[in-house]
C-alpha cells in the first residue's frame, strides 16, 4: 500500500499553533489548489486542510500566512469525532512530512515593497530652465572613442 500527497497551493488563513499537554507542537492551516476546470457548482479551486507537528509546526507559523505559497509533501489521513449535536464527522486532512516555502510573508513584504512606484519630487516649470541640455548621443558616442582594450584586460 502507498500513501502519499505532494501538493503546492496558498494558505487560505494564518497558520494556528497550538500545544498538547505534553508541550508537542501543532500546526494546522489550509490549502488552496487551484482547479484546470470549473466544477458544476462554479467552484475553481479545492480547498485543503494540511497538520504539521514538532520544529516544522514552529516554523510555518512563524513565517507563513495567508496568503504564502507552500509545497507540502506527507500522507492522507482519515479521522472522525461527535461533534456538539451529537452528530459524527468525518475528517480527512494530509499529515505534512515535510513543508517547503516557495513563498514566505518576509519575501512577498520585499516583493510589494520593490512594487510599489517610487515617489518623485515634484518640478516647477521654472526649474527646466536652469538646467543645461545635454546632447545625450554626442556625449554616448565621445565616451567610448577613446576606450582600448589590451589583450591583458580580457580574463579568459
Amino acid at each position: 500500500m502507498m500513501n502519499r500527497v505532494v501538493l503546492v497551493g496558498r494558505m487560505t488563513r494564518d497558520p494556528e499553533l497550538r500545544r498538547t499537554n505534553s508541550g508537542a507542537a501543532v500546526t494546522s492551516f489550509t490549502l488552496a489548489l487551484n482547479r484546470n476546470y470549473n466544477s458544476a457548482d462554479g467552484q475553481q479551486a479545492d480547498y485543503i486542510n494540511c497538520v504539521v507537528w514538532n520544529k516544522i509546526a514552529e516554523n510555518v507559523e512563524r513565517y507563513c500566512s495567508k496568503g504564502s505559497l507552500v509545497g507540502v509533501d506527507g500522507r492522507l489521513r482519515s479521522r472522525s469525532y461527535d461533534n456538539a449535536q451529537g452528530q459524527k464527522v468525518y475528517v480527512v486532512e494530509v499529515m505534512c512530512d515535510s513543508v517547503q516555502f516557495l513563498e514566505t510573508r518576509a519575501a512577498r513584504e520585499r516583493q510589494q515593497q520593490y512594487a510599489r512606484p517610487q515617489q518623485t519630487q515634484s518640478v516647477k516649470q521654472d526649474d527646466f530652465y536652469d538646467m543645461k541640455t545635454v546632447d545625450l548621443e554626442k556625449d554616448f558616442d565621445n565616451s567610448f572613442s577613446s576606450f582600448d582594450i589590451m589583450e591583458d584586460d580580457i580574463q579568459f
